[in-house]
């Protein structure tokens, strides 16, 4: 199948939406990452986004709609979604409900929920509209590898298992949405992204943070949210995480690099912007400002994925406070690396 890179000009997104009707695959920008998706109440057409990704089936997928009342066939909507809905949509906020028959089981792992998102980005909108579809997209990506945040990155994974990826720019914020379910009692982030749990109080009297954000699945867990894996988003190499005081943090980062090389291995560190100049001489990639979190999200999944490119093997990260935004970059990074830590403070 030859696939197209096309810019999302009226045309473009009509022959797209066609493509979805068909029950072929689309790549989609969105303002998080770029989209896989496919009609999401076609059985066939979703099984094929866990081909083209090898996803395993296990993992739900997130319906993407162009409005709450769109959502209206999909789910049973409460007062408190439609609040949410309210304050953060379009946006990149993904809202667990109670799903009605009419979604398949291939889209929710057989649970009795579905995730749905309002994407806000104009193109992924266009689409939507365009096609009258809701529409199951997950990260337009090899299954673990770092996510999409542009076409490009698209091109490399996908490249003959769809016919169109729309061109929409480099994604704005860069991680993945924020997944939160209002299934239980209070609702509960899964999957912390751009919209923090802070934000999210402005509008719910109480939210809870799900302990697996930070940690892996046990045995016998059952993924209730996309990103839940154990080794997500990462690169070819071995990536680990550096914490505790900043200077020691690059001592031994620095005796890590050394080692590396020594052992005839390539290698790289991932350094905040603040700290760049600690690490002359060595090869050093910017994750972004860490008074800024903001870039860090912007641009860790394409420092991965540059890394992956390359073929480096073994990365040490810098890491930042798992608050507010951190804790989303947090939740990707540890998973990236397969929680491999080493705390700074305790070595010699």
């Amino acid at each position: 199948m030859e696939t197209k890179v096309l810019k999302p000009t009226p045309e473009a997104i009509r022959e797209a939406a066609a493509a979805l009707r068909f029950g072929e695959l689309v790549g989609i920008p969105t303002e998080t990452v770029y989209g896989l998706g496919a009609h999401a109440l076609d059985e066939a057409a979703v099984r094929k986004i866990f081909a083209a990704k090898g996803r395993p089936a296990d993992n739900p997928l997130i319906v993407h709609v162009a409005s709450l009342e769109d959502a209206e066939p999909l789910c049973h909507i409460s007062d408190t979604a439609r609040a949410l809905a309210a304050r953060f949509c379009p946006g990149p906020l993904t809202i667990i409900m109670p799903r009605k028959p009419v979604v398949p089981d291939v889209v929710t792992a057989n649970l009795e929920t579905v995730a749905v998102r309002i994407p806000a980005h104009p193109v992924a909108l266009a689409l939507l509209r365009e096609s009258g579809l809701p529409v199951a997209a997950p990260s337009a990506n090899t299954s673990g590898k770092p996510s999409p945040t542009t076409a490009q990155h698209v091109y490399h994974d996908m490249n003959g298992k769809l016919p169109i990826i729309l061109d929409g720019g480099e994604s704005q914020v860069g991680l993945e949405s924020t997944v939160i379910t209002l299934a239980g009692d209070i609702p509960t982030v899964l999957r912390p992204g751009g919209i923090t749990p802070e934000m999210l109080l402005e509008v719910l009297p109480e939210v809870r943070v799900a302990d697996s954000v930070l940690r892996p699945l046990q045995a016998g867990e059952k993924a209730l949210s996309p990103g839940m894996m154990y080794q997500h988003y990462a690169p070819g190499g071995l990536l680990t995480m550096v914490k505790g005081k900043a200077e020691n943090v690059q001592r031994v980062c620095k005796d890590l690099y050394r080692a590396a090389l020594a052992d005839g291995k390539t290698a790289c560190i991932l350094a905040f912007d603040e700290h760049l100049s600690a690490y002359e001489g060595m090869d050093v990639l910017s994750i972004g400002c860490l008074a800024d979190p903001e870039t860090v999200s912007h641009k860790l999944f394409a420092v991965l994925r540059e890394l992956d490119e390359a073929g480096t093997d073994l990365m040490f990260s810098e890491v930042l406070p798992a608050e507010g935004l951190g804790l989303a970059i947090m939740n990707r990074l540890s998973r990236a690396a397969g929680f491999r830590t080493i705390d700074a403070d305790q070595e010699d």
